[in-house]
């Protein structure tokens, strides 16, 4: 079963940030709280643009480390 809480609470503010920039970049307009209206295509797009950036911080981290 999927939970959506946050496993760092004191990581929630910055992670909603995060979304916010994610939905900017891929042209979603977001709003404070439920966003419900939002079509499966425009939620899947901005996931999809958080996980990009995430995978890109890491192989950048991995690829300093070295």
């Amino acid at each position: 079963m999927a939970s959506n809480k946050t496993l760092v609470p004191e990581a929630k503010e910055a992670l909603n940030r995060f979304k916010m920039e994610a939905a900017n970049e891929v042209g979603v307009n977001l709003k404070q709280g439920y966003n419900g209206d939002l079509t499966s295509k425009q939620a899947g797009s901005v996931g999809g643009q958080m996980v990009k950036k995430m995978i890109e911080k890491y192989e950048n981290d991995m690829k300093g480390s070295n």
